[in-house]
């Protein structure tokens, strides 16, 4: 635009910085290897942060990396999240065009939100109070620059992060956590000497510091000899000593400084060594012409950069002068013109802070006036993913409350759809302190529907304008999402007071706002959340169906789910998929289903709770809402594995990762993971279960899912056989679940102390952590914890040293298991096999040898997916046959070389040695053929039909109704419903008919007596 520009001052030589340069060659090194880093660069203003990252991009071009540049800007305070990020991506986009979009496919209608080129209906729907949103974006950015850095080196580059907003900080943390191995490097420069106690960017810095492949280096200033080659190369001539001396006393070796001195110099200036800095950088601004002084002012006031068509429409220059004014201010080296060629910035952001604060405060007014009038006008002046937010600022400093309300709720909503709820928070805090000084004819113009979405409508005339509680609605879900707990329940508690005040309250909102502080009250230590949702209740109860309704229900529903479960919860949980089915809220409908199927099977009806939630996942495995589906396969994969159905389980929880993709966030991956590897390790396939681990402990995010997984790899530890790192699984465990009280992480952090104590010969350790499980009880839903926990306990009391010691209150204790076991529900056959393990165990405490109960239980488990605890029966059978006589060692034999067999096959080396142990004291071969002890091949196995679903197809091959079915096996007709088609899916035949007559085909029922 402006033609051959002579500029001067810039130094022509890059001067020092050679152990920087080969600290960052060797990083981009490991990058080009396929290992991705994050570099952090700090220094002072003027220390040369960008001029280094100018020549080290430069070399990165020459070696073949592709590099990308984002810079953060002032008005990202204001709410202009992830601008950084926005430009990088833009600038790949410009250099790789069609590979970028190729590697954003199936994800461009997420990634749009970043960068708006991307935008494209891809059949995404947005689920409302999208609460997984923001990290989902977050991993979808990740993996997009993995895909980009397969073939090829990227290099991205953040510039002034001391500026950034908080998404962009926390968009930038979890790349530099999450980006796998691929060729990405990401660096980012920062001004030291602005992060003081308080600066929001020392979180960050601390946290980058604990990463493995993070490095953070600081520019120091230059020496003295280092400043006489920097003036040799701006003079062109060899300074004297004496300049030299001057020059680095009053820059203190600043390499800005040095600059702006020795262009004070070369042109004579005699206030070129000013005791001012803030004088020493207008120096050469007020040395500009009158317009290009006047343009450097709009210029400074209007952002880190200023579009060449919108200063043409606020300076009030014609072309020809504002031309002249830009070749002169860029030829004196105080503009630069962008690198698209579409706008300004100054050269240096130290001589637009210097410019911007010699404003008078009515010139600055005026100017951020002229900018929003202008762009009010023209939308088209500025891009339009940074338009609202500009608006919003540019009002806002205006000092015209009329127009910077409207403006600033605008670049609310914008910051919403963008998942960046901490902007959406800031913007809100703003309208906030606006509210009362806007007119009220403005605020009547204002309307819900565009500025609110998570509140629930008013039942109110239409027309009617936006009031200060929907405002206060807004704000408390943003603050939530934004991790500002405590402003949220402060905003939920200020509107339930001005509700009250007014003596007109709307219960369904006061309701909403209730079961808004509930959801923050577990979280912030102030309660669990019941008696808000309690409150929310009452204040629904006898209203007409809504949204609202159902969603209150369907939380109250999931709050006893977690803490108590029971009855209750059923009903609950059923009355909100009615209400949400009524109101047409979709999503609060599904989750309520999933909610009630597992209450359900927590309640014992575990066949009809399966049956509940596989339909959910029937009717969500083809939609694009990754919350839900989550959600839904998830659960249904852990209440298989309490049916003890753990092969079905694994199958669910791989099938919802491979669904989601990277459609959601860490932790969800990482909780799905957990679950596949729970039910890999129920099946004894423990190499399997310890890849999972790994991969989930990769991702992991959150103390409760860490405390989980600490959980399971401890109990994998100690059947492998390393008890010092199960312990330490344990202690990381029970740190994580301190104050933690759902049953469903405090009774298998029980079992877990009970098997490490045993495996370390504490005994007594072991009999209290058993005692003070069964003190605190079993609630529904928790057999598949507590019976391992009353067998493990049974065993160590029969393995403890109290036979020979002498204990008066082992009775006692053996009386106790006895009567836990007898209260303790038994949900599905596995839990029955694991009754007759507990009696089999009371009996050898007691001394007894009974074969006959080992037998009982060795039946049992042989039909279950529990091949660790089928040997460990089938030892403790052998030993049993052993002690009885003789003639039973052929049988024992067998039995030995069984769980011998499969103990070594998944890896259990203690209880394989123990095996081994037994069988050589009883001088038997564990290479004896096990056909004594196989048990016959069920026909049925090879259907791959369930225990439930044999049950079915018995009777329906003796012509049963689906009712008679339901009567006859104690569930709902529904649910033998699901099973026989099911049934019908896996035997491949189309009539109930036709499965009957496979069954008699193939014998697979004995014939009625």
């Amino acid at each position: 635009m402006l033609g051959s520009v002579q500029t001067q001052s810039l130094s022509p030589v890059f001067i020092g910085r050679d152990a920087e340069l080969a600290r960052l060659a060797s990083v981009l090194a490991d990058a080009d290897a396929g290992e991705s880093q994050a570099v952090l660069i700090g220094g002072e203003a003027g220390v040369g942060k960008t001029r280094l990252t100018e020549e080290f991009l430069a070399s990165a071009r020459a070696a073949g990396a592709v590099t990308a540049v984002g810079g953060c800007v002032e008005i990202g305070a204001d709410g202009l999240p992830f601008a950084p990020v926005s430009a990088a991506l833009r600038d790949l986009y410009r250099t790789l065009g069609p590979e970028l979009t190729e590697a954003a496919a199936g994800q461009r209608g997420e990634l749009a939100r970043l960068l708006p080129e991307l935008a494209e209906s891809d059949g995404a729907r947005r689920e409302p109070n999208d609460e997984d949103g923001r990290v989902r974006l977050f991993e979808l950015t990740a993996r997009l620059l993995e895909r980009l850095g397969t073939d090829r080196t990227i290099v991205v580059v953040v510039e002034d992060l001391h500026w950034a907003d908080r998404s962009t900080r926390e968009l930038l943390a979890y790349l530099f956590r999450s980006l796998q191995r691929c060729r990405v490097l990401v660096a980012a420069t920062y001004r030291a000497d602005d992060i003081h106690r308080r600066h929001p960017l020392r979180p960050f810095l601390a946290e980058a510091d604990r990463l493995r492949r993070a490095e953070r280096f600081e520019l120091s200033r230059f020496n003295r000899a280092e400043v006489r080659s920097q003036l040799t190369s701006i003079m062109a001539d060899e300074p004297d000593d004496s300049v030299v001396d001057k020059v680095f006393a009053r820059s203190d070796g600043n390499p800005f400084f040095v600059e702006e001195l020795a262009c004070s110099l070369r042109r004579g200036c005699s206030t070129g060594l000013s005791d001012s800095l803030r004088d020493l950088l207008l120096v050469r601004v007020e040395a500009l012409s009158e317009d290009a002084q006047r343009v450097a002012k709009f210029v400074a006031e209007g952002g880190s950069t200023v579009e060449y068509r919108l200063l043409a429409a606020i300076t009030g220059l014609s072309e020809d002068d504002l031309l002249d004014a830009l070749r002169v201010a860029v030829g004196a080296n105080i503009l630069l013109p962008t690198d698209s060629g579409e706008g300004y910035r100054f050269r240096h952001s130290l001589v637009r802070e210097a410019v911007g604060d010699d404003l008078l405060p009515g010139e600055r007014s005026r100017i951020n006036r002229r900018y929003a009038e202008a762009v009010e006008a023209d939308p088209a002046l500025v891009p339009a993913d940074e338009r609202a937010a500009r608006l919003a600022s540019y009002w806002y400093a205006a000092h015209d409350p009329a127009r910077a309300l409207p403006a600033v709720l605008s670049a609310a909503v914008e910051a919403r759809h963008r998942h960046a709820y901490a902007e959406q928070y800031r913007l809100l805090e703003r309208a906030l302190e606006l509210w009362d000084d806007a007119p009220e004819a403005i605020r009547a113009e204002l309307r819900p529907a565009d500025y609110t979405e998570a509140y629930p409508p008013c039942d109110c005339p239409a027309g009617t304008p936006l009031d200060f509680v929907d405002l206060l609605a807004e704000l408390t879900v943003a603050a939530r999402l934004s991790g500002e707990r405590e402003r949220a329940y402060a905003m939920a508690k200020r509107a339930l007071r001005l509700m009250e005040r007014s003596g007109s309250p709307d219960p369904l909102r006061a309701a909403w706002f209730w079961a808004q502080r509930s959801r923050v009250m577990e979280v912030l230590g102030r309660g669990d959340g019941w008696e808000e949702l309690t409150r929310a209740r009452e204040l629904v109860r006898g209203l007409p169906p809504s949204a609202t309704h159902a969603e209150v229900l369907a939380m109250t529903a999931a709050w006893i789910m977690v803490h108590k479960s029971g009855a209750e919860g059923i009903a609950i949980a059923g009355r909100a998929v009615e209400l949400a089915r009524t109101a047409d809220a979709h999503d609060t409908e599904l989750h309520a289903r999933v909610t009630l199927g597992l209450l359900q099977a927590d309640s014992g009806d575990i066949d009809g709770g399966i049956a509940g939630v596989e339909e959910v996942r029937r009717l969500v495995s083809d939609q694009r809402a990754p919350l839900i589906i989550s959600r839904t396969y998830g659960n249904l994969a852990s209440v298989l594995e309490g049916a003890g159905r753990s092969t079905e389980a694994v199958r669910i929880a791989g099938e919802g990762l491979a669904l989601i993709g990277d459609q959601v966030v860490n932790a969800t991956r990482a909780w799905l993971l957990g679950n596949e590897g729970e039910s890999l390790f129920m099946l004894g396939r423990y190499a399997d279960s310890a890849t999972r681990f790994a991969a989930a402990r990769r991702v992991v995010e959150g103390p409760l899912l860490c405390a989980g997984l600490d959980m399971f790899q401890g109990f994998l530890a100690l059947a492998v056989g390393d008890a010092e790192a199960a312990a330490g699984y344990h202690a990381s465990a029970a740190d994580g679940l301190r104050h933690d009280t759902q049953p469903q992480h405090q009774i298998p952090l029980r079992g877990l102390a009970v098997r490490l104590a045993v495996a370390q010969g504490r005994y007594d350790e072991a009999r209290r952590a058993m005692l003070a499980a069964i003190d605190a009880g079993f609630p529904n839903g928790t057999a598949r914890y507590a019976w391992p926990i009353l067998a493990g306990g049974a065993a160590a009391e029969a393995d403890g040293p109290w036979t020979v010691t002498g204990d008066p209150a082992r009775g006692q204790v053996l009386d106790r298991i006895r009567t836990a076991a007898r209260e303790l529900a038994r949900p599905a056959p596995l839990y029955e096999a694991y009754a007759l393990l507990v009696d089999a165990e009371l009996a050898r405490a007691e001394g007894r040898h009974e074969p006959e109960l080992w037998a009982a239980a060795e039946a049992a488990f042989a039909g279950e997916e529990r091949p660790a605890e089928l040997s460990g029966v089938r030892y403790r059978y052998a030993e049993a046959l052993l002690a009885r006589g003789p003639d039973t060692r052929e049988r024992a034999g067998c039995l030995l070389a069984q769980a011998h067999d499969a103990a070594a096959a998944a890896g259990a080396k203690p209880l394989a040695a123990d095996i081994a142990a037994l069988a050589q004291r009883a001088r038997l071969a564990l290479d004896a053929p096990v056909e004594a002890a196989t048990a016959p091949v069920d026909p049925a196995d090879s259907l791959g039909l369930t225990a439930r679903e044999r049950d079915v197809l018995r009777l329906v091959a003796d012509g049963r109704t689906n009712r008679q079915i339901a009567e006859e096996l104690f569930i709902s007709p529904k649910t033998a419903s699901v099973h026989v088609s099911n049934i019908l899916a896996k035997l491949t035949v189309s009539t109930r008919g036709e499965a009957a007559a496979l069954a008699h085909r193939l014998h697979l029922f004995a014939p009625a007596t």
